[in-house]
């Protein structure tokens, strides 16, 4: 298997890119995209992951997921409530915080000016 290519061998999620590079890339953006998926109103964690799940870069597991919805929740960017579940017990809800919105604002401002550096790295013989 090539490092970064879709998985379809039983990874963590069905069609998740997988390999050092996509895992590096996907921990230093993931944290973003579940506090811009909290802008659009709240969620619960499996909610998350599905959602996540739809962009195979973005893939992830519980095992990353939860962890991260906490550290968020301890750094104040994101808060939670329990809401009843007509399946089950009581889910926990994730919202976006003030400060989580602040975060977010300032990771889209950045973002394209990142990405735009990036790309001019990458690309071949563009260096003085």
């Amino acid at each position: 298997m090539v490092p970064g290519i879709a998985s379809t061998d039983g990874g963590d999620e069905p069609g998740a890119v997988d390999g050092p590079v996509a895992t590096q890339l996907r921990k230093g953006v993931l944290e973003y995209c579940v506090l811009a998926l909290l802008r659009d109103g709240p969620r619960y964690g499996v909610e998350l992951l599905q959602e996540l799940g739809r962009h195979p870069m973005l893939a992830t597991s519980q095992g990353t997921i939860y962890p991260l919805l906490s550290r968020l929740r301890r750094a104040g960017l994101a808060d939670t409530f329990l809401r009843d579940s007509a399946s089950g017990p009581s889910r926990r809800y994730y919202t976006l915080t003030e400060a989580g919105e602040s975060a977010l604002a300032e990771f889209t401002a950045l973002w394209p000016a990142f990405r735009a550096t990036i790309d001019h790295v990458l690309a071949p013989g563009e260096h003085p």
